[in-house]
């Protein structure tokens, strides 16, 4: 097994695709699904009515808005490698989830509009992937349409944040007449056949020379003068190619391409399972390690409506995960036997009997996973993993269907089990208003949306004006002394653990001062039972 498992560990790359909104991350998704040969058609995330959705967006919120508003994950094989595509939502109200997912992967791919180059989200992605000592590769998209200059966009990206770039591929034409990309390892120019379906098959690939004549025909004198000017400088000045400064995410590989036209995708799909790391160490741990070693990044209830299931995903981090195996949760020391796990693609899922470093399994949780569990087979491991964050908008959730409060308790629970929300409640039972945290606005439009469809309530959403939560910690603690006054307002949340709301900075500034007995921590506390 010892051999087996090196192997495996050796061919897998697990991806997290992250982006500003609207810049492609989920059209290229579906792309590197259709190259890699999971789809045979791909999906669109706003388009025609003759369509199918793309398969990452699978509740009916995402293909209504199209938007991503919760991670999904997928596998392709290709060239003998596996890759586990980890697709996160680019919106910034569904960071947590971002975030999450993103932790759970071995590098990330982040997709710039070229027409916009580096934007908000992109630059709190970027800080977070350096932060977390997560290698990234960068997709510069929608090179088909008149965006900023190739060396322009470069330059912003070197200055903005403060990463050298190496350019893996040069454009072949701009805008409407963007064609292909030259691809430096090679040294071949590949051009793209064009597409009759609007790119949702993947079509076949012209390889030809710089100096082919082929370019004169479809670019014209003029402009082939000019891309070969480009790429001579490129070749001069672009640098060489350093994989640990890659792996310190100091370097990130660049490469221009148009996922809706499908250009540059096979390019950067050969050159990703290149480049990509294998399975990194996690939490000491080796993953060629024979103790089986994992934890849950995420939890799903409802994916299946018919069944209204509940699913966590894990990542194996060591040892070979078989089905039917017992493994200990470290956070309580409960043996768990997990008999069915499931390989996903999207929504949709099969069962599998092993798993390798890497790989994502979508477990059965009929309540008993927390978000962060370490899962093992033997000695104790915490993968510590999982970022946590504080809310920064708070509702009171009502309903006034009085026979439907027990589905909406039952709603706010699981969907506070899957990360969505954060649960809260008046300190002591000292009222009967449930109340929800949420890092962004979004957030709650989603979670009335699926209070309604998944769980049949319809609810009313009160806003109260509070923007900072930390929860309190102290030997001598007697929180019912903060729960007074209007700037700050004492809840408990699900577990039990008392935590305070401010309405202004100030007032949590003057209260850890009045108080240094007590700790306020912008988290909960971490092990819980």
């Amino acid at each position: 097994m010892q051999v087996k498992l090196a192997d495996e560990v050796s061919r897998r790359r697990t991806a997290a695709i992250i982006a500003h909104p609207d810049a492609g991350k989920t059209t290229l998704t579906e792309k590197l699904l259709l190259h890699g040969g999971a789809i045979h058609r791909a999906g669109s995330v706003k388009g025609r009515k003759t369509d199918r959705f793309a398969m990452s967006d699978w509740m009916e919120m995402e293909k209504e808005r199209g938007i991503s508003i919760t991670s999904s994950v997928m596998q392709i094989e290709y060239s003998g490698y596996r890759i586990n595509l980890l697709d996160t939502p680019g919106h910034a109200d569904f960071s947590a989830d971002t975030y999450r997912t993103l932790v759970a992967g071995d590098s990330a791919v982040i997709v710039l509009d070229g027409t916009s180059g580096v934007e908000k989200q992109t630059r709190k992605l970027f800080r977070f992937c350096q932060k977390q000592e997560i290698p990234f590769f960068i997709f510069v998209n929608k090179m088909d349409r008149f965006g900023i200059d190739p060396l322009e966009l470069i330059d912003r990206i070197e200055a903005e944040l403060g990463v050298d770039i190496y350019a893996c591929n040069w454009p072949v034409g701009r805008g409407k007449k963007f064609r292909g990309v030259y691809d430096r390892q090679p040294g071949k120019v590949i051009l793209q056949q064009k597409s009759e379906d609007h790119g949702q098959s993947a079509e076949s690939q012209q390889i030809i020379e710089l100096d082919s004549p082929v370019l004169n025909q479809l670019m014209g004198p003029e402009s082939v003068e000019i891309f070969r000017e480009e790429v001579e400088l490129l070749e001069i000045a672009g640098g060489e190619f350093d994989r640990e400064t890659f792996l310190n995410g100091q370097l990130a590989p660049l490469y221009f391409g148009s996922a809706q036209t499908n250009v540059g995708i096979r390019p950067f799909l050969e050159s990703f399972v290149r480049l990509a790391p294998q399975p990194r160490r996690r939490s000491g741990v080796d993953p060629t390690e024979q103790q089986f070693g994992g934890y849950i990044f995420k939890i799903q209830a409802n994916m299946d409506p018919n069944h209204r299931d509940r699913l966590a995903f894990m990542r194996v981090c060591s040892g070979v995960f078989e089905k039917g195996m017992e493994v200990r949760i470290v956070r309580n020391d409960q043996l768990v036997k997990l008999a069915q796990p499931r390989q996903f693609m999207a929504q949709e899922r099969q069962l599998i009997e092993t798993a390798f470093p890497g790989d994502v399994v979508g477990l059965f949780d009929p309540g008993i996973f927390h978000i962060g569990d370490s899962l093992v087979s033997g000695d104790d491991v915490e993968y510590n993993e999982v970022p946590r964050f504080s809310p920064e908008h708070f509702a009171m959730v009502k309903t006034s269907e009085v026979f439907k409060k027990k589905h909406l308790q039952q709603g706010l629970e699981e969907l506070s089990e899957e990360g969505a929300i954060q649960l809260f409640k008046p300190w002591q039972g000292n009222g009967a208003d449930l109340i929800v945290g949420v890092v962004g606005q979004l957030q709650l439009e989603v979670l009335s949306y699926r209070l309604k469809e998944e769980y049949g309530v319809e609810t009313s959403m009160q806003k109260i004006p509070f923007n900072l939560a930390r929860w309190i910690e102290g030997e001598d603690l007697e929180p019912a002394r903060f729960n007074t006054g209007s700037y700050r307002k004492l809840l408990e949340d699900r577990d039990g653990y008392p935590l305070l709301l401010f309405k202004t900075r100030f007032t949590l500034e003057r209260d850890r001062k009045n108080h240094p007995e007590i700790t306020f921590k912008d988290t909960a506390p971490l092990h819980r039972s």
